[in-house]
């Protein structure tokens, strides 16, 4: 299942790791998983007066375009790093590698984070943290970005689907404490994949 609440901290990581090449039928299944998840009152992150009128979060259609195999480089000797969020809580993170792809012939470059914490736990060892912003972002888009979840690569590619990326809990109620995408992890370019924002 690829939803799991698992942070103390009121924060919430989707895990799930993609698959080898574009599944258009993989993407639903994240879409529908999703949608469960908000609008089950146990698990949704919504404010009570949205999750009462609760339908369906909005998506981009499925596009084969933000689908991309990455180069995965790793990297060694980062120090962990206080990363900031929405509130005063700075969990600790470290850079853990970093990814390079194309997407329409130009080329893009994301760094992907370990969460110290949560790797201790020997189910989520394996989790990589994507957090990432684009010029979608304040506009079709939750201004604060977006995220996906990886998994540790056994090889020097990694398949990144920005059709599975999801809001961060802030996005939908203030309560929550959500990391903000480093400045570095902005890309140049719309990346019309995932969920939109909420409340247009």
């Amino acid at each position: 299942m690829r939803i799991v609440s698992i942070f103390i901290f009121l924060v919430q990581f989707h895990f799930g790791f993609g698959q080898q090449q574009f599944d258009t039928a993989a993407v639903i299944k994240f879409q529908n998983e999703l949608n469960a998840e908000y609008a089950d009152s146990k698990t949704s992150p919504l404010m009570a007066e949205d999750l009462a009128t609760f339908k369906s979060l909005e998506f981009y259609p499925a596009n084969e375009t933000f689908y991309v195999v990455a180069k995965f480089v790793r990297t060694k000797k980062e120090k962990p790093f206080e990363m900031k969020t929405s509130t005063d809580r700075k969990p600790i993170y470290v850079k853990y590698g970093e990814v390079y792809f194309k997407i329409n012939g130009s080329d893009f470059k994301l760094n992907v984070y370990k969460n110290i914490a949560l790797s201790k736990q020997e189910n989520y060892k394996d989790h990589l943290f994507l957090p990432f912003s684009d010029l979608t972002c304040g506009n079709d888009s939750y201004i604060g970005g977006k995220y996906i979840d990886l998994k540790i690569p056994k090889g020097k590619t990694i398949a990144i689907d920005f059709n599975t990326s999801y809001n961060p809990y802030c996005a939908y109620n203030h309560k929550y404490s959500c990391p903000i995408v480093p400045l570095e992890n902005d890309l140049n370019i719309e990346i019309k994949a995932g969920v939109k924002k909420f409340h247009y």
